[in-house]
């Protein structure tokens, strides 16, 4: 058994499927919806879950990003008798943008573990689908900055692999797509995709900040901001580790656009 933490979510919900198809029995945990409910927050809730698991997915929020303490959730799973560990992290970890208290009490436990660290993420074009659904438009800030945007997908069949074969264990993997894609980019791809002229419009940094704010705790605003804005190279570079593990490409934002096409029209 596996029990999916965050399942309802751009990760957690293909990664469910995925796992479901290959037959293995999933238990899926949010802090909503379908499923056992449990808040990472207050993990004594999640004990029930564990029973009988062998793995852990564990995806953690954006609050929680800010200023939660993984070593709770770790001595749950660890007194329930389950050994193995996915984490999804950051690859912010990488950069030093965002701290690595989270994996270290992943590493500093005596499982075994495997990190997952993403870059941007090809889902983030939601927030911007339903301008594009309603007035044909699309506004984003650093129009012209590139990154290797990943698609969730990618990151799920990643985490399936790594929950379910010991041989990645004590593994960190860096998880982006095939070719680095500015906003600009990706409207053009949208737009071709969907068949209907998008106009773009490039939003300053205190511009996309106010928006952000609203939905995002402000540390992790800024640090995606500094992402988005002034990546290193290290950061704007493709990763060989999505072809590594599943032994294909990686997915590219054509082919994620092209299969969320409805929310986008």
């Amino acid at each position: 058994m596996i029990v999916i933490t965050g399942a309802t979510g751009n990760v957690g919900r293909p990664l469910v499927q995925t796992l479901t198809a290959a037959g293995e029995d999933v238990v899926p945990v949010s802090r909503h919806g379908d499923g056992h409910q449990a808040d990472l927050t207050r993990p004594e809730p999640l004990a029930p879950a564990l029973d009988g698991a062998k793995a852990v997915f564990l995806l953690t929020s954006a609050d929680f990003l800010a200023d939660g303490n993984l070593r709770p959730v770790v001595d749950v799973i660890r007194n329930a008798g389950v050994r193995r560990v996915v984490l999804l992290s950051s690859q912010g970890v990488t950069s030093g943008r965002h701290p690595s208290v989270h994996e270290d009490a992943v590493t500093g436990s005596d499982l075994d573990w495997t990190i997952l660290r993403p870059g941007n993420f090809a889902s983030n074009a939601f927030a911007w689908a339903e301008s594009i659904r309603t007035r044909r438009a699309m506004a984003a800030p650093f129009a012209d900055v590139a990154l290797p945007a990943v698609d969730p997908q990618d990151i799920a069949a990643v985490a399936a692999a790594a929950l379910r074969d010991a041989g990645h264990a004590n593994a960190v993997y860096t998880l982006t797509g095939p070719a680095a894609i500015s906003p600009r980019q990706q409207a053009a791809v949208i737009q071709d995709v969907i068949g209907t002229p998008i106009s773009f419009t490039e939003l300053s940094r205190d511009e996309a900040r106010a928006g952000m704010l609203t939905f995002m705790p402000a540390p992790v605003v800024e640090a995606t901001l500094d992402v988005l804005g002034t990546p290193t190279p290290a950061e704007q570079a493709v990763s060989p580790d999505v072809e590594k593990v599943l032994g294909r490409p990686p997915h590219t934002f054509t082919d994620w656009v092209t299969r969320n096409l409805e929310a986008f029209r």
